[in-house]
């Protein structure tokens, strides 16, 4: 289980600080399927980032299973079970996309393995597994081998952050059916920062973060009918 108590961020502006996130508490039960929706700068991504130990909090604390982990950074909490999958997936001019699968997992993966994870995120195996991680691969493409590389790892927590950004409809359409099947199949909890209506509604929870604070949580019944109500609606999807 994560628990986030008063958490804050905050940064130095032209001499001032700048409160981006302003006393967060909520607790990511496990098993769980969580939105993290809200306006542009509203400071959801950063909120991922300090979950995930890219970034420390300036107050508040973090606990796994009651451990206080607030302190560790990425590295050290991957090692605990907490993955992060980037807005734009990294590139990796010479690695495979098997290496990096096999890299990913933290332990020994046949090729036979690595070509599941693929199917499994709608990539004809054959036709990738080989490849380069590299400019040649599209948005589309980039995101469904991450999510393959998340599901070798089978990590406690996952977190994604807006990965509908940059991609086409149809890749966005093949990701819908990927989390759907990774909530149904995984034994950890996956917290993904959208604005997508479709993500919405196949969260267990979603929470609305707007000023930099957790302006309310519920269920998607009790959240989609205000959110979409409101004048922060969840757009349509861009297309690069």
């Amino acid at each position: 289980m994560l628990e986030l108590r008063n958490i804050s961020y905050g940064v130095a502006e032209e001499g001032a600080k700048k409160e981006i996130l302003k006393n967060i508490s909520f607790t990511l039960e496990d098993n769980r399927f969580v939105v993290v929706t809200g306006p542009n700068g509203g400071g959801k991504s950063t909120l991922a980032k300090v979950i995930a130990g890219i970034w420390q909090p300036t107050e508040g604390q973090i606990l796994w299973d009651g451990q206080d982990i607030t302190g560790l950074n990425v590295t050290e909490r991957a090692k605990l079970g907490i993955s992060y999958a980037f807005q734009q997936p990294v590139r990796f001019k010479g690695i495979t996309v098997f290496d990096l699968i096999r890299l990913a997992s933290g332990k020994k993966v046949s090729m036979d393995e690595a070509c599941t994870y693929l199917s499994e995120v709608g990539l004809c195996a054959r036709d990738y597994v080989r490849r380069e991680v590299n400019a040649s691969l599209s948005g589309g493409e980039l995101k469904r081998i991450e999510i393959a590389t998340v599901m070798a790892r089978n990590t406690r927590v996952t977190l994604f952050d807006e990965p509908e950004a940059g991609i086409d409809l149809w890749s966005f359409q093949k990701l819908i059916g990927v989390f759907e099947k990774l909530h149904e199949d995984a034994h950890g909890s996956i917290l993904i920062i959208s604005h997508q209506e479709r993500i919405l509604d196949i969260a267990d929870e979603i929470l609305l973060i707007a000023d930099g604070g957790l302006q309310k949580r519920g269920t998607k019944d009790e959240m989609l009918p205000e959110i979409l109500g409101s004048s922060f609606r969840p757009g349509c999807l861009y297309m690069a």
